[in-house]
């Protein structure tokens, strides 16, 4: 793992922080190739219940390393279009995975979030921030259209002329704004962050972590899907989910006035 791509897993809970923060956590490409690899990594990690992507420092992440592209700018390129394209689109899973991993993702947002680093916090199923957190989509102050999905995850969170209105003006959001248009779900003092988004990481970890994915299975579907979709795909989940262990254990605690103790499987 680089030490521009930070992984602890403790306790159910994998926590990703990037960790250029003298540059506000710009990344870099061979920093987001790292994070796909570890996205699909734990995906697929029975022990991990729960992603959280933060960065570090005072900021979230300040999206791609502009300095880099502006030195990159007339040295030549050898390397073809079509080449560049899917280069982009595979370090672009990274958002597919926290959005659709059968899990629960949690971005800790301690500062500013811009470009492509607010496209990965949205890509989160939940983010909590800090007073002092600001967000902006950036991209058409540097004469960019846009990636990691962000266009499609404000679209939902924010509607459609808000998203447009974010795009085309790279605004910046300030915190409150954010919390009052959906974009984040909780917003704390910044002393109190780290405490706030542990507590929130365990609660989330201490879910039913099978029917959580299926849960997230069936959002997404609703999402772009008609209603016979979400019926569609709502059915075969919720047998599923009764054939878990959470499930069974949570039926006797429903049947003994207790509270369940999930295991995640």
């Amino acid at each position: 793992m680089s030490q521009e791509l930070l992984e602890h897993i403790e306790g159910g809970i994998a926590t990703l922080t990037i960790n250029r923060p003298e540059a506000r956590n710009a990344m870099t490409r061979s920093m987001l190739i790292n994070l796909e690899r570890s996205l699909s990594r734990l995906a697929v990690d029975r022990s991990v219940r729960l992603v959280v992507l933060t960065g570090a420092g005072d900021a979230f992440c300040a999206g791609g390393d502009v300095k880099g592209f502006a030195k990159s700018v007339g040295q030549g390129e050898t390397v073809s279009f079509e080449e560049r394209t899917q280069g982009l689109r595979m370090i672009m899973e990274s958002a597919r995975w926290l959005h659709e991993m059968p899990k629960p993702t949690l971005a800790v947002i301690p500062g500013p979030a811009a470009g492509a680093g607010l496209s990965l916090a949205l890509a989160c199923d939940m983010r909590i921030a800090s007073s002092n957190a600001k967000f902006t989509t950036a991209f058409s102050k540097i004469g960019l259209s846009g990636d990691f999905g962000g266009s499609y995850f404000l679209n939902f969170l924010v509607g459609a002329a808000k998203a447009r209105e974010m795009y085309f003006t790279a605004q910046v959001v300030q915190s409150e704004e954010a919390l009052h248009i959906g974009l984040v779900n909780r917003v704390v003092a910044p002393e109190q962050l780290a405490q706030a988004a542990k507590d929130w990481a365990a609660e989330l970890a201490a879910l039913p972590t099978v029917a959580v994915g299926y849960m997230k299975q069936n959002l997404n579907t609703a999402l772009r899907g008609s209603l016979g979709d979400v019926l569609d795909a709502e059915a075969p989940n919720m047998i599923r989910t009764f054939e878990t262990q959470d499930h069974k254990v949570a039926a006797v605690a429903f049947v003994e006035k207790r509270a369940p103790q999930f295991k995640g499987c």
